[in-house]
């Protein structure tokens, strides 16, 4: 999996579909998932560091069907397995952290596209 590359984790597809040719829709959706995730995925980060499993567990479990929205069927599956780690009790971290890491990684390349693609929508409002 270590040729892996964060663009292969992003479809569009669904959002443009339920948008409906709305660009107003789809920069809104976009900019609502480009407040939530950093804010998430720093809940994330900092539960794990504090071994906070519970809040680790409940903050992969929001992110989640954002990320199936969002075409990240990749992310989504690796951060459903972070929040089944956690809910666990957290029994092997280093195993939680390089899925987390590896998550964080595809979803920050991702929102860096999203807000292109927001600025390029917004252009054309």
């Amino acid at each position: 999996m270590s040729d892996f590359q964060p663009n292969q984790d992003l479809d569009l597809s669904f959002l443009y579909e339920i948008a409906d040719g709305s660009d107003e829709f789809i920069v809104d959706s976009i900019g609502l998932f480009l407040e939530q995730t950093p804010q998430l995925l720093n809940t994330i980060s900092n539960a794990i560091d504090a071994q906070d499993w519970a809040t680790a567990a409940s903050a992969s479990h929001k992110l989640k069907p954002n990320l199936g929205f969002f075409g990240m069927p990749i992310s989504q599956a690796t951060i459903q397995e972070v929040e089944l780690a956690c809910k666990a009790g957290g029994e092997n971290p280093t195993e939680i952290i390089e899925k987390f890491t590896q998550v964080k990684s595809t979803v920050e390349a991702n929102l860096i596209e999203l807000q292109k693609i927001k600025t390029e929508k917004e252009a054309n409002l």
